[in-house]
C-alpha cells in the first residue's frame, strides 16, 4: 500500500527526475504551453505554480529561489516581469491540463499543460 507517499517516481532515479522536472518547468514557463504525458504534467504543475507564486512575492530571496530551480535566467525574468503581474488577482490555479488522447507509439495518455490566461 502507498499510504502517505507523495509524488510519482516515473521510473527514474531521483537526480534524473529532478532534472526532468526542472527542464519541464523551464519549458512551461518559457513557452506557456507544452505537450507531455499525463503523469509528468500532474507532477510538474505544482512546481510551475510555486515558481509563479515566487514571482508574485517579488523580492530578492524569491528571485534567488527561482533561479536555483529554473534553468534559464531569461525565463526567471519573464516570470517576475510578465507572469507574476498577470496573476496578481488570482490565488493559485495558474495551469490547465487538457487531455489529448493516447500517444501513437506506446499509447501513453498525452496532455497539454498550459498557463491560464
Amino acid at each position: 500500500m502507498r499510504h502517505k507517499i507523495a509524488g510519482r517516481k516515473l521510473g527514474r532515479s531521483s537526480a534524473h527526475r529532478k532534472a526532468m522536472y526542472r527542464n519541464l518547468v523551464t519549458d512551461i514557463l518559457g513557452f506557456e504551453r507544452i505537450i507531455t504525458t499525463e503523469a509528468k504534467a500532474k507532477e510538474v504543475r505544482s512546481f510551475a505554480e510555486k515558481m509563479i507564486t515566487l514571482g508574485k512575492e517579488g523580492g530578492l530571496e524569491s528571485r534567488r529561489q527561482a533561479l536555483s530551480f529554473i534553468l534559464n535566467k531569461k525565463v526567471v525574468d519573464k516570470v517576475f516581469s510578465e507572469l507574476a503581474p498577470r496573476y496578481t488577482e488570482r490565488n493559485g490555479g495558474y495551469t490547465r491540463i487538457t487531455k489529448l488522447g493516447p500517444r501513437a507509439g506506446d499509447g501513453a495518455p498525452m496532455v497539454r499543460l498550459e498557463l491560464v490566461m
